[in-house]
């Protein structure tokens, strides 16, 4: 019997029933096939050496594809997890997902034994070793009861504990050499791809997140199809460890954390204080252009605000617990999100057709409960700040409501200079509606609505289907900052959920009631974590219209102190903002530590400056630029910043 293969490019070749992707990729070209890691068929990623035996859509993922990073990475997990079993016996195993960069395991060492850094090459040797057995790796399916007799006698109760929460007829082993985990994969049909390894990490987790569970270590890797991809990659942690936001916010005096203060709750001190007011200025600035009413609401609700917009079932366990007033019964909640607000401003008054789009937009700070371990500088926080607006709709104007908010995220990716991105539209499942709320001609309206958008301002964007919120589908971009690696900035999701839940409502022009549709969108994401991943992609060197200090004033002797003040508050006169190092020391330490601080220029006076009125300049990464009269240099700065920002 012959079956009909769709390719991604709506190709259709047949094949006998009962081929599989590898000798689909085989038929195509043989290098295809030694490049090929995985595959989806008919949406559902899954191995290669899978038969198919009826009609589909097949895509094949290679290196350069998400899919195939994440299956080759998780195959790297269990081979981690091989290698952590012949080197301690006894180990017990939590669990090993693929993650961003690389995978990791959870596990239980025997009593006596300790992972440490100094083991690492240790445990590369011995994942090495087994890859190169080439290994396959052979899916069961298997019952509970099977399940549960097996991981008992192996001694694994973490695993009990996971098969106990399954249904029977959905669990699987997969196996390698003597190596078998419970899993749902997919994985590669061997270990045989996997040829650099690299253990990067190791360090303490809790089993399942709870802090009242077992304290596990928790063992990072990274692997590669090649040892030239593994060398790229640690060239780029050594940049990387130079970006690092934390190390640059410290030196730089943008921000703090304070244990007395509460972990994860950022403090801006005044530079960076004065950096995040600049960005919101110049985020509010084009709003207003595109129409937007900015408000501000409080920083806590009535934990029934949250309860009717579904973010306590949501957000419950992870944000701070409800605060209990005097009165019996009153409870309110640090806010975790701040669309509910918005909604209550919408539903202030009766709203006409006529009335919408309305659009409101906030800087508010928001509040979750990350577990401690997860906290990680600005980019994980307790504390953060959303760029956050929510338009109100017809649902005939969510296209044109998507194309205007498309202009804002590109306006800001073009400032900053996040010229690398990529946009992925996330639809419904084809097949199963029943987990998503809204009519399907809702649904199908704005599905419509954002792909044609998308075609319009020629953007490639990538299609998932399945990964839509239950309330409507969303667009979401991931930028790759200078060093190539991948952030989530700017998202648009489209929610027929919130206005349902608070029954919001417009009278149509045929003067009955209608449901506006909601438009969530946040070019910077928040505030803390734009900073972090502007600081990582400039290396703290931000455009000379957005950094705190424009210019460092650096006198050679004391005998210039007041040169260096009459210049300042030339500077100041004219928005130039500077700073005077009047330190006792030498010329060459004040350009040394100035230029720690990424100052973009630096501005050397002396006998010969104070007496023709001039300064010496130097700019960051350029060296000596000449001298110039300070009346003309800032007329150069203020050159330089009109040209910046024509946004």
């Amino acid at each position: 019997m012959m079956i009909k293969i769709t390719f991604p490019d709506n190709t259709v070749k047949e094949f006998e029933s009962g081929v599989t992707a590898q000798e689909i990729a085989e038929s195509i070209s043989s290098r295809l096939a030694k490049e090929v890691l995985s595959c989806s068929i008919n949406g559902q990623v899954t191995e290669l050496n899978r038969p198919i035996t009826t009609d589909a859509t097949l895509k094949l993922f290679k290196w350069e594809d998400e899919e195939g990073k994440k299956t080759f990475w998780h195959t790297s997990a269990h081979l981690l997890a091989e290698a952590l079993q012949e080197l301690y016996p006894g180990i017990e195993f939590g669990i090993g997902p693929a993650i961003e960069n690389g995978f990791y395991y959870d596990v239980l060492t025997p009593e006596g034994s300790v992972i440490k850094e100094s083991d690492f090459e240790t445990i590369n040797n011995k994942m090495a070793e087994i890859a190169k057995r080439g290994e396959s790796l052979v899916k069961k399916n298997i019952t509970k009861m099977d399940a549960l007799d097996f991981f008992e006698k192996k001694g694994q109760k973490l695993k009990l504990e996971l098969i106990n929460e399954l249904t029977d007829g959905t669990i699987s082993t997969y196996t390698q050499g003597n190596y078998t985990d419970l899993c749902r994969g997919p994985h590669l049909i061997s270990t045989e791809p996997i040829k650099a390894i690299k253990v990067t990490a190791v360090s303490a987790a809790f089993w399942r997140g709870d802090a009242k569970r077992e304290t596990m270590t928790r063992v990072y890797g990274v692997s590669f199809p090649k040892k030239k991809l593994l060398d790229e990659y640690l060239v780029m942690l050594e940049e990387a460890k130079k970006r690092d936001h934390r190390k640059i916010g410290k030196e730089m005096e943008l921000f703090m954390f304070s244990d007395r203060v509460g972990k994860g709750l950022p403090i801006w001190l005044p530079k960076g204080t004065d950096l995040r007011l600049r960005l919101e200025a110049f985020l509010k600035k084009i709003q207003t252009r595109y129409g937007y009413q900015q408000v501000i609401t409080p920083h806590i609700g009535s934990k029934q605000l949250y309860v009717t917009s579904g973010h306590y079932a949501k957000y419950g366990k992870d944000s701070f617990q409800p605060i209990h007033t005097p009165n019996e019964g009153e409870e309110y909640m640090l806010k975790p999100m701040n669309c509910p607000h918005h909604c209550e401003i919408y539903a202030r008054k009766p709203r006409s057709y006529k009335d919408l789009p309305i659009r409101i937009a906030e800087f508010g700070t928001v509040y979750r409960y990350e577990q401690s371990g997860e906290l990680h500088g600005l980019t994980r926080v307790r504390s953060f700040t959303q760029d956050d607006a929510h338009i109100f709709c017809r649902p005939d104007q969510v296209k044109d409501e998507f194309l205007s908010v498309m202009d804002i995220i590109m306006k800001v990716f073009k400032t900053f200079k996040f010229e690398n991105y990529d946009a992925q539209i996330s639809l419904r499942d084809q097949n199963d509606h029943s987990k998503y709320i809204g009519s399907d001609e809702n649904w199908e309206k704005a599905e419509s609505s954002i792909i044609e958008a998308c075609k319009e301002k020629g953007m490639h964007a990538h299609i998932e289907y399945g990964e839509a919120a239950f309330y409507g589908p969303k667009l979401d971009f991931m930028v790759k900052d200078a060093i190539g690696r991948s952030w989530q900035l700017g998202t648009i999701q489209v929610d027929y959920n919130l206005p349902e839940r608070f029954q919001l409502e417009y009278v149509g022009d045929d003067n009955e009631k209608h449901r506006p549709v909601m438009i969530h969108r946040a070019p910077f994401g928040s505030m803390e974590r734009f900073v972090a991943v502007l600081i990582e992609h400039t290396c703290g060197h931000f455009p000379l219209w957005l950094t705190p200090t424009q210019v460092a004033i650096l006198p050679i002797s004391e005998k210039f102190i007041d040169y260096a003040q009459k210049i300042k508050a030339y500077f100041d006169e004219n928005d130039v903002r500077s700073t005077i190092d009047d330190r006792n020391e030498k010329i060459g330490r004040k350009i040394r530590d100035n230029e720690m601080q990424h100052i973009p220029y630096l501005i050397i006076v002396g006998e010969k400056e104070a007496q023709n009125g001039t300064v010496s300049i130097r700019k960051q990464g350029e060296g000596d630029q000449g001298s110039l009269t300070y009346d003309d240099f800032v007329k150069k700065i203020q050159a330089e910043v009109r040209e910046m920002t024509k946004f």
